[in-house]
């Protein structure tokens, strides 16, 4: 009798089609600095979920930082890039720390929605500016002329809509907005 060989990958199925997901992705979506990377990583190890940041996809796909990627691209090849690589991500359980302009995208903002939920991350724009002021070059799409505050209030709508949870990132610490997601989203299982 032939044992079954671990390695061979022709023994059992692809992953991807290994049934529904134990469990829903978690999505954390907004303007940049407003602690999307930091949660998502402190979530990660709360819950013992893998994490992934779509802008550090998007680098490691392209070989380049973020705003060379929108320079090279232009602002609509770079929410094509955004949205292909959210809606490429197949996973069925983790966090998800996305791009900043990804609520510009519906296909992306859905495919993020049927996967799991979705926190908003907001906070005010000068605790953003603030934020951000060591790292303006994070791939932004925003017109020339155009402010940081010009764009949450642009976006702010946006990111409400899709939203499951809201939390004030400039009203809590981040501990305080980690206990919040998981009072909301997981109080069992942890």
């Amino acid at each position: 009798m032939k044992k079954d060989n671990p390695r061979d990958s022709s023994s059992r199925p692809p992953f991807r089609d290994q049934g529904p997901r134990s469990a829903p992705c978690l999505s954390l979506i907004g303007m940049p600095g407003s602690g999307k990377t930091t949660l998502a990583a402190a979530l990660s190890v709360g819950l013992r979920w893998a994490w992934i940041d779509t802008d550090q996809v998007m680098e490691a796909w392209f070989g380049a930082p973020l705003q060379e990627i929108r320079d090279r691209l232009g602002p609509s090849g770079f929410l094509q890039a955004e949205e292909e690589t959210v809606l490429g991500l197949g996973i069925k359980r983790g966090i998800i720390a996305s791009g900043c302009s990804v609520v510009l995208s519906q296909k992306a903002m859905h495919s993020l929605k049927e996967i799991g939920n979705v926190v908003y991350l907001k906070a005010d724009p000068g605790v953003l500016e603030h934020r951000i002021g060591t790292k303006p070059n994070r791939g932004l799409i925003i017109q020339a002329g155009q402010t940081l505050d010009d764009l949450f209030r642009k976006r702010d709508p946006l990111y409400r809509h899709y939203a499951d949870q809201t939390i004030r990132t400039d009203l809590n610490s981040p501990d305080r907005c980690l206990q919040m997601i998981l009072n909301r989203f997981f109080p069992i299982e942890v």
